[in-house]
């Protein structure tokens, strides 16, 4: 009767060869390496030496990890480099779409005064600081120019309900013209709440379109960040928020948060402020080095390291709150797994490589000028245009997209070329932002090692590999945020 041979008669022989990859020290003597594609793996410094030696034995532990992830393959195998090309191809799929985001800035008008407020805003009577129907019909010629099959508009301001009749009339138009581009259409109006009417909201229902809103936290933390006349600021968006739910449903309202030096303390209170009002996450994200948040002394006294406290006190009362039953999110975090666990990558703009200015997002401010992005434009408000492509009214769609203001941006910022991004371990997960380091360093690429953009991120893929390293649970739970939607 015959046996089955030993495992070591299929064993082979020969040594492997090391696929490419980047590694980084986490704590102690553990290194995360990571490839092309974004797969990682943690690693003792020992077993490092031993994997770049070739001397790493097949029965170890870590051997057919490395060969899952293709960190290393035999000399005849082509399967690894097959698989390694599909997963980039997946990675970068979302670029063959070109621009998705196309932003209407439909007045420079607001009832609020935000400290930290990132454009110029208009008193709510200065009417010549709207867009005009002929603009909006210029830069809707220029929306479906885009081969992207779907297409969001987004509107914003200043609050874009103070000239809601422009939003209302690019909408309808939008719609119409679409009866024929036949393209996956979707509108985002962002506004404070604070003017909402029934009859926004019979529109808004009627045309499926979803609010973004602003929630910076508790009432006296909130008022305090976005002050108006009344000091009403928060009564009206909680009131708003009620209403707009009511009538377009939960999912269609979403909210986003500002980090302010007076948010800094008081992270859980924040969280529970989301819970109350029933969100099901939260973006913790910093105050970005544009408008009037770089004329305060605000953004001077903004510490880098303090808002990483920050954002892991946060983090950690997030996880508290999933483990005692109660969903939760933080999005940057669902948006930075997605990319580190899996082989997509959400779009979002900050995060993208090539830079997402101009290729994801545009911007259509309200006099005509077209932007590579919104911090592009918050940049002009403080009379830097660099990232300026031109005008709606006067250039062409082509002559546009293939500015000089733009083309050198993507080409210079781009990380697999860039100074100490190219070597970095981190590469796959994070992205150029060419607008940011302009706006620090007077230089897209910026200098990486005096990089708040940098720092802040390292710190956050190492904090989020570390969590996923030392509990079992965590892990599960990030697999679920990677996963959603």
């Amino acid at each position: 009767m015959s046996k089955f041979q030993g495992l070591d008669t299929y064993r082979r022989r020969d040594t492997y060869e090391l696929l490419p990859f980047k590694f980084d020290r986490l704590e102690d003597d553990d290194y995360v390496i990571t490839n092309m594609t974004g797969e990682h793996l943690v690693v003792p410094m020992p077993e490092l030496h031993a994997l770049l030696a070739k001397k790493l034995a097949q029965d170890h532990p870590l051997y057919a990890s490395l060969r899952a992830k293709h960190f290393i393959r035999y000399a005849d195998e082509q399967a690894p480099l097959d698989l390694l090309a599909l997963k980039l191809r997946t990675r970068l799929a979302r670029l063959t779409g070109f621009t998705s985001l196309h932003i209407f800035v439909v007045t420079l008008r607001c009832d609020h005064s935000c400290p930290y407020c990132q454009v110029s805003r208009r008193m709510d009577s200065e009417s010549s600081f709207d867009m005009t129907p002929d603009m909006a019909n210029k830069a809707l010629d220029f929306v479906f120019s885009s081969p992207n099959p779907a297409i969001k508009i987004e509107f914003q301001g200043g609050e874009p309900l103070l000239n809601f009749e422009m939003v209302r009339y690019v909408v309808e138009t939008a719609k119409q013209r679409n009866l024929k581009e036949r393209r996956d259409l979707e509108f985002v109006i962002a506004t404070t709440l604070s003017l909402l009417t029934d009859e926004v909201l019979a529109f808004c229902h009627k045309h499926n379109i979803i609010l973004s809103t602003s929630l910076d936290g508790p009432a006296d933390l909130h008022n305090a960040n976005r002050p108006r006349v009344g000091r009403d600021s928060f009564e009206r968006f909680e009131t708003g928020l009620s209403k707009a739910r009511n009538v377009l449903g939960v999912d269609k309202v979403s909210a986003l948060m500002t980090t302010t030096d007076k948010s800094l303390p008081r992270v859980r209170e924040i969280i529970d402020e989301y819970v109350r009002l029933g969100f099901n996450g939260i973006f913790l994200r910093a105050l970005s080095p544009y408008g009037f948040a770089m004329k305060t002394r605000r953004f001077m006294t903004y510490d880098t390291e303090r808002w990483l406290e920050f954002y892991k006190e946060g983090l950690a009362y997030i996880l508290e709150l999933n483990k005692a039953g109660i969903p939760f999110v933080e999005h940057y975090a669902s948006l930075i797994l997605k990319k580190m666990l899996t082989s997509n990558d959400p779009g979002y703009v900050d995060l993208m490589n090539p830079a997402g200015t101009g290729i994801a997002a545009i911007v259509f401010n309200y006099d005509g000028s077209v932007y590579a992005s919104d911090e592009s434009r918050m940049l002009a408000e403080m009379g830097d245009q660099s990232f300026r492509l031109g005008n709606i009214l006067t250039d062409s769609y082509k002559d546009i997209i293939l500015s000089d203001a733009l083309l050198d941006a993507l080409e210079q910022s781009f990380t697999l070329s860039a100074p100490m991004c190219s070597d970095c371990a981190f590469e796959p997960y994070c992205g150029a932002e060419p607008v940011f380091h302009h706006a620090m360093f007077k230089d897209v690429v910026g200098r990486k090692a005096e990089s708040s953009f940098c720092k802040r991120n390292i710190s956050i893929f190492k904090h989020l590999i570390g969590l996923m390293q030392s509990d079992a649970s965590t892990r599960r739970l990030f697999i679920q945020w990677a996963n959603s939607c």
